[in-house]
């Protein structure tokens, strides 16, 4: 293997070395994990019969757990901007699974709700998205789940102090 082929890191805390290939980097980078997911999530809609895109599932999902929110707060759920939330919501209004209504408190904020369909995706769909969460997880020990959680966290709680 060439050296311009690794990208050797070394994990000061511990004096340890890690080898990550570019390739690996790249995968990383790329989020390969979550476009699998996405693609696997979105084609067991489709042969279920459920109109939605992942990303549209999601704010479902926001609603699912807390209905009747600004979105401004669906942004901040999803880790989305305002824009591409607006553009989901766009389409989940136009597919009759949600409504917008003017916040009384404050008009510049448009409260996002379920409309009876948006509320009947719920079991459907999250018994779809568990199904394919408990098949990804096959083979994974409790304990090998729950170290990669831990690190996982970490990872996110480093670039958020970045």
């Amino acid at each position: 293997m060439y050296l311009c082929d690794q990208l050797v890191v070394y994990a000061t805390k511990r004096k340890i070395m890690v080898k990550v290939t570019e390739r690996e980097i790249f995968d990383i980078l790329s989020g390969k994990i979550s476009g699998l997911i996405n693609r696997t999530v979105l084609k067991a809609f489709t042969r279920e019969g459920f109109d939605i895109t992942t990303e549209q599932w999601t704010v479902l999902s926001c609603l699912w757990d807390k209905d009747k929110i600004i979105q401004q707060m669906i942004c901040e759920f999803t880790q989305k901007d305002k824009p591409s939330v607006t553009r989901l919501i766009d389409n989940l209004e136009k597919k009759n699974l949600v409504r917008r209504a003017s916040d009384p408190k404050d008009r510049r904020n448009k409260i996002i709700h379920l409309t009876p369909r948006g509320v009947a995706l719920k079991q459907k769909t999250t018994e779809v998205v568990h199904n394919i969460v408990n098949h990804a997880l096959e083979d994974i020990s409790d304990e090998e789940l729950s170290v990669a959680k831990e690190v996982l966290l970490r990872i996110m709680q480093n670039l958020r102090k970045y």
